[in-house]
């Protein structure tokens, strides 16, 4: 930032998020972003299909630097889809206020405090994210996922999630995990094809899933790849005890039922007939149409705000210190060339 510019951020807001926490704070929030240097408007999100997603876009082509998504993981996703497809993307902040808010686990944002979360913008701490990209068109930040598990997101009713949170997930899978089903799928990644049945399949761009955050346990946030895990069984007790070890620390990632793979490009296809049952799709928790479908991890596609300082620095793929020696090396140079000029 030069001396004299203002600095602009659009804050949009989810006002039914998490029991209308964030309408209780937004008042406290725009002062925090105020003083952080940031000329900042709010937008609260209507009813309308994709408000917080048009909204987003809107104030990235307005030339906004910094755009805020204040909600549950659905909102995030919709900011998200917003900038990503814009050939300049302003910075993304998140003020989770949601259910699960397995994002905010990953950067190590407070949940479900408005006031906290946004201090950690004023920290001024960022990290150049990958985001998945699906069918070409539709942006993921955290996960997409398919199989009998992955479709309890679609079973639990809003109220209940609204009032019991992560509990009412925790119920509905346990009543789905005994019709857990095999499906054939061919999946094309990186290093080969896979062809066998699955009853689950993750590709995954954090460690967090669900409120799990051993699942993938190795996931760099900006490496460029998916963690591509897929489940190899549909016997309950198996499947009990893969969850076991994914407690004990990650243990899963070497079983005989599960592959786990590292890659960029994962394409999808089930092989039954258009008979069969559908083979549904999760993009962070939301219905993502059915497979086939191709999925590509775009590198370092937007700037986060996160709380590096309690992100552990397994989760990079580059040393945060030499980061930041890179952009002070690439702001001086940009310095030299305007003094170069005159």
């Amino acid at each position: 930032m030069t001396e004299g510019q203002v600095l602009k951020a659009r804050l949009i807001y989810n006002p039914t998020s998490g029991q209308e926490i964030m309408k209780k704070h937004v008042a406290e929030v725009l002062h925090i972003l105020e003083n952080s240097g940031y000329e900042t408007s709010a937008f609260q999100t209507t009813a309308e299909p994709e408000s917080a997603k048009n909204e987003a876009r809107r104030a990235g082509l307005a030339g906004f630097d910094l755009v805020i998504a204040a909600g549950g993981d659905g909102t995030i996703n919709e900011v998200v889809n917003g900038i990503a497809p814009l050939e300049k993307r302003p910075k993304m902040a998140i003020i989770p206020t949601g259910t699960t808010n397995d994002y905010a686990r990953a950067l190590k944002i407070p949940r479900g405090n408005p006031v906290a979360a946004a201090k950690i913008i004023a920290k001024n701490q960022t990290i150049k994210m990958d985001i998945g990209l699906a069918r070409g068109e539709d942006y993921f930040i955290n996960i997409a996922a398919a199989g009998t598990l992955t479709e309890l997101t679609y079973s639990v009713p809003s109220q209940l999630k609204t009032v019991f949170g992560y509990l009412a997930y925790v119920v509905k899978g346990a009543e789905l995990l005994p019709k857990i089903q095999y499906t054939p799928v061919k999946v094309t990644h990186d290093h080969g094809v896979f062809e066998g049945k699955i009853s689950m399949l993750f590709a995954a761009l954090t460690n967090t899933i669900g409120g799990f955050e051993q699942i993938a346990p190795d996931a760099k946030l900006d490496d460029g790849n998916f963690t591509l895990i897929m489940v190899k069984t549909n016997n309950l007790f198996e499947i009990l005890h893969l969850i076991r070890l994914v407690l004990q620390g990650g243990k899963h990632v070497d079983h005989s039922k599960v592959e786990y793979i590292k890659t960029s490009y994962i394409n999808i296809e089930p092989q039954i007939s258009p008979q069969q049952r559908h083979m549904m799709i999760n993009l962070d928790g939301e219905y993502g149409g059915d497979a086939p479908i191709e999925l590509r991890n775009l590198s370092n596609h937007i700037e986060f705000f996160c709380n590096t300082d309690e992100i552990s620095d397994d989760a990079f793929s580059q040393d945060l210190f030499e980061l930041e020696i890179e952009e002070n090396l690439h702001r001086f140079e940009q310095e030299a060339e305007e003094i170069d000029s005159y």
